[in-house]
């Protein structure tokens, strides 16, 4: 992954002294679909900064101004990747939400993807109650392709049960990025 940079931030690979900033986000993740990433400590969080670092796929969002890891980004990069089709996705510390930075950050990953690596199509799936993600697909110009009724669990319910999601799926076509993306 090479680095980019927008307005306020650098996308660029996890390295070493990440650590403690992805821990920041990591150790209570809020959203249902990060759980499994759920970190106990800072040496798992460096054992984690070590995947991730050798991992294409995964970006790190920092801030511009102090260099500090706000988020990551996902995409572009796994076993996943056919036709020119690869998922996409975010996870933001929340002590930074509402302040654009996600749109900024997956806004300047879409277009890389899109341009640079020649993907076809980007989707992205978001649970039926995770409102924010929603709107910054919307927001990207993907479209909502449908709806995965109880598609996946994260959770169990206090007798064990899983607890089963919906899931939504959204997408956009490189030339519906590249039409919109003066728009956008």
């Amino acid at each position: 992954m090479q680095i980019i940079e927008t307005e306020r931030l650098i996308l660029r690979p996890f390295r070493e002294g990440d650590a403690a900033d992805l821990f920041a986000y990591l150790r209570a993740p809020t959203a249902p679909c990060f759980l499994s990433l759920k970190l106990s400590d800072l040496a798992q969080a460096e054992a984690e900064v070590r995947k991730r670092a050798v991992d294409e796929g995964s970006v790190a969002i920092c801030l511009k101004e102090t260099g500090q890891v706000i988020g990551d980004l996902f995409g572009g990069a796994g076993d996943e990747e056919e036709d020119g089709t690869a998922s996409v996705g975010w996870h933001l510390n929340p002590q930074f939400g509402g302040r654009g930075y996600a749109f900024e950050a997956a806004k300047a990953l879409f277009d890389h993807l899109f341009r640079v690596m020649g993907f076809r199509r980007l989707y992205a799936y978001v649970e039926d109650h995770n409102t924010p993600s929603q709107r910054l697909c919307e927001k990207l110009g993907m479209r909502r392709e449908g709806v995965f009724i109880e598609f996946v669990s994260f959770t169990n319910d206090d007798a064990g049960n899983p607890i089963y999601e919906n899931t939504m799926q959204y997408a956009i076509l490189r030339r519906e990025w590249m039409s919109g993306a003066s728009a956008v």
